[in-house]
């Protein structure tokens, strides 16, 4: 049943049933508001859903025409010209139907949502407005009714009278408002039957265009569609009919595949594995390695087929020669040598097998080997402690300061391998080290700080060589920090002065990254364990030797914080006030790599002369300092010998320095200054010159042999040693051996400098500065 009709007579009654009607059509004015509402709401969002259907049928079409169909072979068939440029058909036509619902959709917004949002704001609203102003009026006109109608009858006629011409003007004025509620009420009704429909009957009309545009599409797309369904029966066909063939090559492949292996006689390719030193230790990366004979032209291309087909970095470089390596020098199985005119040093790769190492070796004319030369000399040729590689570390360490001392990660980052090795060798020929710029752009910042610590890599020995490794790991193991800080200082000042030099560089160099930790993130722990394996790498690559990297890394920590203090004072132990004797020369070679067992300086103490032992006869007892506990053996003997209880700190791990036994003349100045002799009688290479090194086994007092050699050797009971440092032996008489071993049954021999001991049952000569007893 529909609304029923308001009159305007009713409005001057304002009678219940007069109010009951007119709520009900205000009731029914609210009730279209909130379905107008409503519908605005669902409208936008019906827009932004098709906006978004619009965006993803958009960027399918974009997709679908990116992509290009390749087929096999240079030559393609008609039919599959046509499957290939199917995509682009689709995207043309699903991109033409996203044209026309574009427009729909800028158009929905016109004839759809404003629309109703002007009605329900306009006439809706302004019929809210007019009951306002209604109940207003009505509440005004009651309140003065009533007050009215309180008067007093005894109030003068005036008074009454000008209260009654009140009462009908609010009356009047209320009649009024009511008049026009009315009408604005039932204008509303009236107005919603075609102001609310005709905007939906717009929106409507929009999407059949656009699904008649489809329509269209559809046709004109027609005949492409049925070319298209015939070009992709064929190929099918054709596929069903090729795929046996193809199948039955495969079977062949399988059975007989040394038939089917394409071999050039120009050129090689193939994965090989390649030796990488980084730190002390090996490790095998794999390559896939193309090799042409005409330029001698290798190309070295990362990948693995593990890592998802990743392809990295690719290197060349020019051939200079291929040597077969034999099985007993390498761990590994198919392994040869190749050497580059453009780059220093020795590759290793291994083949995939003994096959196919010998095709390699035939692609690059290779030869058997011929061993003259061991890693340590190939080394050598790389890099040496000389001007040349301090010119190149201040040019580096100048570059990194000024450019780079705050990026982050510093000397954690690594360069890329070839960068480095060409920037290193660049820098490290004579011809070319003028040319090398490091101010612009050209060389990264990491590949510089890799170049720093590639080049102490390769370096014949550690900076702070194998002949102190264990020197520095004892003192960086002592319990003191304070001890432990004047051990290092001590052990450094004992270094070959090239060493000493270059490490005092660097130390100043690192202190300065540390000092911008802030920036960098490097303190001077994480420094410590970048160079703490590069500086003190052990000779031998051992389990304990690995433990002992955290040692290494607090040594480089200690050198770092206390680098002032380390490299520009003289240690008590090392000169100034000491002990002449004690204060050994620091050799002046740049070779720190650990000397052979001819090569070491045997144990040769200072023999007095005959007017020294008379000197000596007469003294009855020896005055000594209090901190050296001297006992005389035999003063009117022609052997004078002390044993030296204990030596300033600092000064026992010297390999150079004797621990126990020492001759007189070098505790007592008294004694020195008596029985040395004359400075005619001794020259720089005579084993009786002060300047030469002493040494003697570490816990093995023994009495050395007169110059006679009639005069028999005093023997040490048989103890046992454990070696310090490997030693190959020259001769048959001797021990070969590597830094741990231990010897059974070590006592002293006739040979100055030497001990003997057992080894696997078989007895020879051990040089006594190499081992240490227990």
């Amino acid at each position: 049943m529909g609304l029923p009709a308001l009159e305007f007579s009713d409005c001057y009654l304002d009678s219940p049933h007069f109010r009951e009607r007119l709520k009900s059509h205000e009731l029914e004015l609210e009730k279209t508001n909130k379905f107008i509402k409503e519908l605005i709401k669902d409208g936008k969002a019906l827009i932004q859903a098709l906006k978004n259907l619009s965006t993803a049928k958009r960027k399918f079409a974009e997709s679908l025409n990116e992509f290009k169909f390749q087929c096999i072979g240079d030559a393609e068939t008609d039919d599959e010209i046509c499957i290939a440029k199917s995509l682009q058909e689709f995207a043309g036509v699903l991109q033409n139907l996203e044209d026309e619902r574009t427009r729909m959709i800028e158009n929905a917004n016109d004839v759809l949502i404003l629309p109703l949002e002007r009605f329900r704001k306009e006439q809706i609203g302004a019929a809210k407005e007019a009951k306002k102003k209604y109940d207003k009026e009505t509440e005004k006109y009651c309140g003065v009714l009533e007050k009215h109608l309180s008067l007093s009858a005894k109030k003068k006629e005036a008074h009454l009278h000008e209260a009654d011409n009140q009462v009908d003007h609010v009356r009047q004025h209320f009649y009024e408002v009511s008049l026009e509620y009315v009408f604005k009420v039932q204008e509303v009704q009236e107005r919603k039957m075609f102001e609310f429909v005709e905007p939906l009957l717009a929106f409507l009309q929009g999407l059949f265009t656009y699904y008649h545009h489809g329509y269209e599409l559809a046709k004109d797309f027609n005949h492409f569609k049925t070319d298209l369904t015939i070009s992709i029966q064929n190929t099918r066909n054709r596929f069903e009919s090729t795929r046996s063939e193809v199948e039955s090559l495969m079977k062949k492949m399988k059975e007989n595949p040394d038939e089917h292996k394409s071999i050039s006689l120009n050129s090689m390719q193939g994965y090989l594995f390649v030796q990488e030193k980084r730190s002390f230790v090996s490790t095998w990366v794999k390559y896939y390695c193309i090799y042409h004979r005409e330029p001698k032209r290798m190309t070295l291309l990362l990948f693995d087929q593990k890592s998802g087909g990743k392809i990295g970095d690719e290197d060349s470089f020019t051939l200079k020669s291929c040597t077969r390596r034999k099985s007993d020098s390498i761990e590994k199985r198919f392994c040869f040598d190749i050497e580059a005119t453009d780059r220093p040093g020795v590759i290793t790769m291994q083949a995939l097998s003994e096959e196919d190492r010998r095709l390699w070796m035939e692609a690059m004319d290779g030869r058997e080997p011929v061993y003259t030369l061991n890693r340590d000399s190939q080394n050598e040729a790389m890099a040496q402690l000389d001007v040349i590689g301090f010119n190149v570390m201040k040019k580096f360490i100048y570059a990194i300061e000024t450019r780079g001392i705050d990026e982050q990660g510093l000397y954690r980052l690594v360069g890329v391998s070839s960068r480095v090795q060409k920037l290193l060798g660049l820098a490290m020929d004579p011809k070319t080290c003028a040319d090398v710029e490091l101010d612009g752009t050209e060389w990264e910042i990491k590949t510089i700080t890799s170049a720093i610590k590639h080049y102490l890599r390769v370096l014949p020995g550690p900076l702070m060589t194998y002949q102190f490794q264990r020197s520095f790991i004892k003192a960086a193991k002592l319990d003191n920090p304070e001890t432990r800080v004047s051990e290092i200082h001590s052990i450094v000042h004992r270094l070959p002065e090239k060493n000493r030099q270059m490490l005092e560089l660097l130390m100043k160099h690192l202190a300065k990254v540390a000092s911008h930790h802030q920036q960098n993130l490097m303190t001077v722990a994480n420094l410590g364990v970048v160079f703490g394996p590069t500086l003190l790498r052990p000779q031998e690559e051992t389990v304990a030797a690995i433990m002992d990297i955290k040692f290494q890394n607090i040594v480089v920590e200690i050198l770092i914080e206390n680098h002032e203090r380390i490299f520009q004072d003289v240690p008590a132990c090392g000169g100034g006030q000491g002990n002449s004797q004690l204060n050994l020369p620091r050799r002046r070679s740049a070779d720190n790599k650990t000397p052979s067992c001819s090569e070491r300086p045997l144990t040769l103490f200072h023999t007095p002369t005959i007017s020294d032992q008379d000197k000596v006869e007469k003294r009855n007892s020896v005055v000594v300092n209090s901190s050296t506990e001297v006992q005389t053996v035999n003063c009117n003997s022609t052997h004078n010998w002390t044993r030296l209880n204990s030596l300033p700190t600092g000064c026992q791990d010297d390999p150079q320095l004797p621990k126990q036994s020492r001759p007189t003349s070098l505790q007592n100045p008294k004694l020195r200054s008596s029985s040395s002799t004359s400075p005619a009688s001794l020259s720089p290479t005579s084993p009786r010159s002060p300047s030469w090194p002493m040494f003697s086994a570490p816990s093995s007092p023994q009495l050395a042999s007169s110059t006679s050699s009639e005069s028999p050797s005093i023997s040490t009971p048989p103890r046992k040693a454990r070696a310090l440092y490997a030693c190959k032996a020259e001769h048959d008489s001797e021990l070969s051996f590597i830094a741990g071993t231990v010897f059974e049954n070590v006592h002293s021999s006739r040979e100055p400098g030497w001990l003997e001991g057992t080894l696997d049952g078989k007895r020879g000569l051990i040089p006594e500065n190499y081992v240490e007893f227990f």
